[in-house]
């Protein structure tokens, strides 16, 4: 294996992750962001308000793109078990 290899491979693998992360990650963001403002507003500090919606929303997000996920995930270990025979070489 060259440099060139293990580095693009670290690459994939680490824009995958990044990839498959981002919906619930972006989704965990807006509530906070919006429960945050909305704390401000009313000037209501309970740390139960910001929490409990952000797990909801970030399970059914997580719910929303699981096949998605997967399918990611697979095409990633399908290319990197396709290319085990030149890696060995």
């Amino acid at each position: 294996m060259t440099q060139q290899l293990a580095l693009y491979l670290t690459t994939q693998a680490l824009t995958t992750a990044l990839t498959i992360s981002a919906p619930m990650l972006l989704a965990g963001l807006v509530v906070g962001i919006t429960i945050s403002i909305f704390q401000a507003v009313t000037q209501i500090n309970e740390m139960t308000l910001a929490f409990i919606p952000k797990i909801v929303v970030t399970a059914l997000v997580l719910l929303l793109t699981l096949p998605w996920m997967a399918a990611e995930v697979t095409d990633y270990f399908q290319y990197i078990f396709s290319i085990i025979p030149e890696i060995a070489r």
